[in-house]
């Protein structure tokens, strides 16, 4: 597993407080400050510290983050680091002073890799970071055995299809439409579902 020191670390919370700004505004102002100073004084590297109101999207494809902070933002920004994260998927820590669960649940079911409530210090970002590594490849393992096995059922699916068209057409058992669909695939040099799907195509264009 990666060490979460040398990853590339995208942070989205509110940079400044703007002027005239309410007490609230002001303390999540410095809470985003002193995040990013625990990062670095840990060592992390920082690529950008991006307001939520941001283009997040195109920001966060042009930098390419290894991982994506999100600190106690709207539901809004959060939205919208998991849709530019949807096509090429990364892990997102959220920390958030908000326990709501169903919100909680939702961010997990939406990609969050880890969501910390009221945990925000610099000495747990470390291990914070390790769990939401870890959580995400464990996730992404899950999603491509997930994967593979649909395009297995898929490609036995057009081969019983294509066994059947010749079973049909050279009054044939299924054992031997089986040996030929495989001895065409040796010959052509190609997969047993590509061979079959080739057929099934012709067969198609026939009705």
């Amino acid at each position: 597993m990666t060490d979460s020191r040398h990853l590339k670390i995208v942070v989205v919370n509110s940079l400044v407080a703007p002027q005239g700004a309410s007490p609230a505004a002001q303390v999540q102002a410095e809470r985003a400050r002193a995040l990013r100073i625990g990062l670095l004084e840990g060592g992390y590297n920082i690529l950008a510290a991006l307001p939520p109101d941001a283009d997040l999207e195109e920001q966060i494809a042009q930098l390419q983050p290894d991982v994506i902070i999100v600190d106690e933002q709207s539901d809004a920004a959060l939205k919208k680091v998991v849709a530019a994260t949807a096509n090429e998927r990364r892990p997102i820590v959220c920390f958030t002073e908000d326990n709501d669960k169903v919100k909680m649940q939702a961010a997990i079911e939406a990609g969050v890799s880890a969501y910390v409530v009221a945990g925000l210090s610099a000495e747990r970002v470390k291990a914070v970071l390790d769990v939401a590594l870890a959580r995400f490849e464990v996730d992404q393992k899950l999603r491509l055995e997930l994967s593979e096995t649909r395009l297995r059922l898929a490609e036995r699916k057009v081969i019983e299809r294509a066994k059947g068209l010749l079973m049909e057409r050279h009054r044939c058992t299924e054992d031997e439409a089986y040996r030929k669909l495989r001895r065409l695939a040796m010959d052509k040099n190609l997969k047993l579902s590509d061979v079959a799907q080739r057929m099934i195509d012709v067969a198609d264009l026939l009705i």
